[in-house]
């Protein structure tokens, strides 16, 4: 017998319209399928059988987070098939800093009323992000909840786990004097600073999102297209360099910028020297400074300006990661050195 409750639909839940949207997506989690995938979707809970072959001492790594008011460029674009890519990203970039490889993913989706089709955008959106970072989506949840969030509106967030060899463990136990910090550019803000963003450019108005602003500067784009650029994955670049050089430290530069994240990787007694004329600023971060007349130290403090994530590695080491890096297609760049002092960074 068919699954369906009128006088539930009635009451704002069309439990119908999330078995189409599962319909819808199957065939995009059919992408991300990897060795160790048990199971089908539609379960009560997702299945992976773990490889530990090569892995003396397994310790799995866990990270979770959302895509914050990033989803309201989604919402005045409606655009939705690549903000679950910023949810993957945000998830795996996190757990690659201390050298785990991801495994598999699942989603959360709670929205005002199930519209299948863009349901299954937002799910296409976190298989890409998952087919970029190698990781399986096993499971997730979509929740319909009227009353709860308007009806063209959603919230995402998603968790993740790998795995890591115990005794490879990004740690700063060997990071000194010297060392040397390597730069990986971000794609644009990335999924964070975006409750600024949108008090800068005053984004209340849909119609905003579509002006050429800062044609020049932005390449063309508009400025609604430059803000929902999707957030970069930097997985499979950093595994690719863990198996060639010695990495001492790594950070994904989210909320709180190069003052908040870098010395999260950096031990007492040391301090990460960064160059701020060697950060390749991205357009779109002087034109956030230059409407908002926000000052250089807040600019810093909020937003990756153009990096998205930092790599420390022994300074005999820096050319040959350099070298990697770019290989796989990474416009890595030298921005500072670890130096000693207390403060764990400065921007000179």
């Amino acid at each position: 017998m068919e699954s369906r409750s009128n006088t539930y639909a009635a009451a704002g839940v069309d439990i119908t319209a999330g078995y189409k949207a599962v319909e819808l997506m199957k065939k995009h989690i059919a992408r991300t399928a990897v060795p160790g995938v048990m199971g089908q979707v539609g379960g009560f809970g997702g299945l992976f059988e773990l490889d530990l072959e090569g892995i003396n001492k397994p310790v799995l790594v866990s990270g979770t987070d959302g895509v914050g008011t990033k989803l309201k460029m989604a919402f005045m674009l409606d655009k939705h098939d690549t903000i679950g890519i910023d949810c993957v990203a945000m998830c795996v970039n996190d757990i690659i800093c201390v050298g785990a490889k991801p495994l598999f993913f699942l989603d959360y989706i709670a929205c005002g009323k199930n519209v299948p089709e863009r349901i299954e955008q937002i799910v296409a959106g976190v298989c890409e992000g998952c087919v970029q970072s190698g990781a399986a989506l096993i499971g997730g949840e979509t929740a319909e909840m009227p009353g709860f969030y308007p009806v063209d509106e959603y919230d995402l967030a998603g968790y993740c786990t790998g795995v890591v060899d115990k005794d490879k463990i990004i740690n700063n136990n060997d990071m000194q004097e010297g060392d040397m910090i390597i730069a990986l550019p971000s794609s644009g803000v990335h999924s964070n600073g975006f409750s600024l963003v949108r008090r800068v450019f005053g984004l209340d108005k849909p119609d905003l999102m579509a002006v050429k602003a800062g044609n020049a500067e932005l390449g063309g784009r508009s400025l609604g297209e430059t803000l929902l650029a999707p957030t970069k994955i930097y997985v499979k670049p950093v595994l690719t360099l863990l198996d060639e050089v010695k990495v001492k430290g790594i950070s994904h530069i989210t909320g709180g910028g190069f003052y908040e994240n870098i010395p999260r990787s950096i031990p007492a007694g040391l301090c990460a020297r960064i160059e701020k004329r060697a950060v390749k600023v991205l357009p779109i971060f002087n034109l956030i400074a230059a409407v908002g007349n926000i000052d250089e130290r807040d600019m810093f403090n909020t937003f990756n300006m153009g990096v998205g994530m930092t790599i420390v590695v022994a300074k005999k080491d820096a050319k040959r990661a350099l070298e990697t890096l770019r290989a796989c297609g990474e416009d890595a760049y030298l921005i500072g050195e670890i130096v000693r002092g207390s403060d764990k960074i400065e921007l000179v």
